[in-house]
């Protein structure tokens, strides 16, 4: 089972749990307001536009209105089925590639948007899968002015952005990949010279 799979499957039982009004690390967003974003992203591409592209922002959240309004269990379920035959997503490579980082992230965005949460255990097959992804950061951190090396506390590390001085970012493969999407409930530690720490912390993450 693909990483998304497994990530699908777990948010889906986390919805469940926590139920419709729990806050998430998504500003402003509760958790049916991220199950209705999950929803238009693979099941309406039209409407998901507006996800990356601001002049279609409204379409998205007249899409976004349909599906909040759903009953909670429905749209849970709805969303742990997958989408439709006739979409992409349904290709299991599709899926397994565009989805991981999507359904970890968000799966993360609900678990974390409340006080008192704690990294999960780790686990060697989602860690490694995990790790791999972090050699594909760049986008998420191109805009910071200098350079950033994500590194595990194993030693292991990779070289995500060069630049004028050098931050390095440790953590858990996990806490590396939020970072990365522009997270700051995590745990890492900076490592570098203060005023490039600082230039980090103050430059945009994520897409």
């Amino acid at each position: 089972m693909s990483l998304a799979s497994r990530e699908r499957a777990a948010l889906s039982d986390e919805l469940l749990r926590v139920g419709p009004d729990r806050p998430t690390l998504c500003d402003g967003w509760s958790t049916r307001d991220l199950l209705a974003h999950l929803l238009v992203r693979e099941r309406e591409p039209r409407a998901a536009a507006g996800i990356l592209i601001p002049a279609l922002a409204a379409v998205t959240e007249r899409a976004m209105d349909g599906y909040r309004e759903m009953p909670w269990d429905e749209a849970v379920q709805l969303f742990r089925g997958g989408p439709q035959r006739w979409s992409p997503f349904r290709i299991e490579r599709v899926d397994a590639t565009a989805n991981w980082n999507e359904f970890f992230v968000h799966h993360e965005d609900v678990r974390r948007g409340v006080p008192g949460w704690e990294p999960r255990e780790p686990d060697e097959e989602r860690d490694a899968h995990l790790w791999a992804g972090t050699r594909w950061m760049r986008m998420l951190l191109r805009r910071s002015p200098v350079g950033v090396v994500l590194a595990r506390p194993s030693g292991e590390r990779h070289v995500v952005k060069t630049g004028p001085g050098a931050v390095t970012v440790v953590g858990e493969p996990g806490e590396l990949v939020l970072f990365a999407f522009g997270r700051d409930a995590v745990r890492v530690e900076l490592q570098g010279e203060p005023g490039d720490i600082e230039a980090l912390r103050g430059a945009p993450r994520g897409v």
